[in-house]
């Protein structure tokens, strides 16, 4: 968890913000640093910023100390159904509850946008991810998109 001298500090931000791009964009060359082909964002079904703003999605930004560290977004794909995307927590922060905490907002903002279940996806090289959400009651599926990068799908319903 964060520590109590520096209180984890969620909103939900333009995906088109300057703290969400530079998150998104950290995120993305960790994606090209770890995946075995490297990363194109251009290359899979990863949403445009349109897709994770009200009223079918939001974006949220974490920060530490005023300093952006984290970001997920959410985005609707049918009646009832969201998609998680961008969940991503910055090296220096993994490990205090960043990515927990961005997940719970998310969840609890998809409720309040009247979807019951809530989808993602992840590659192989994620280990982490995958251990991660399935930790947090996520169960697998089967493809669900056209995701180049996916290997695993998984829903949970909320």
């Amino acid at each position: 968890m964060p520590s109590a001298a520096i209180a984890l500090d969620l909103r939900f931000e333009s995906p088109d913000g300057d703290a969400a791009r530079t998150c998104v964009a950290a995120y993305f060359g960790e994606l090209n640093a770890r995946f075995d082909d490297g990363f194109d964002p251009g290359g899979g079904s990863d949403p445009a910023a349109a897709d994770m703003t009200a009223p079918n999605g939001a974006f949220l930004v974490a920060r530490l100390g005023g300093e952006a560290v984290g970001c997920g977004g959410l985005k609707t794909l049918e009646t009832g159904i969201g998609e998680v995307k961008r969940v991503w927590t910055s090296p220096n922060a993994r490990g205090q509850g960043v990515a927990r905490a961005i997940m719970a907002a998310l969840e609890t903002k998809a409720r309040a946008m009247g979807l019951n279940a809530l989808r993602l996806d992840t590659n192989r090289a994620l280990v982490e991810a995958q251990a991660f959400y399935r930790g947090l009651g996520y169960r697998p599926i089967a493809r669900y998109n056209d995701n180049p990068y996916a290997d695993f799908w998984f829903v949970k319903v909320l």
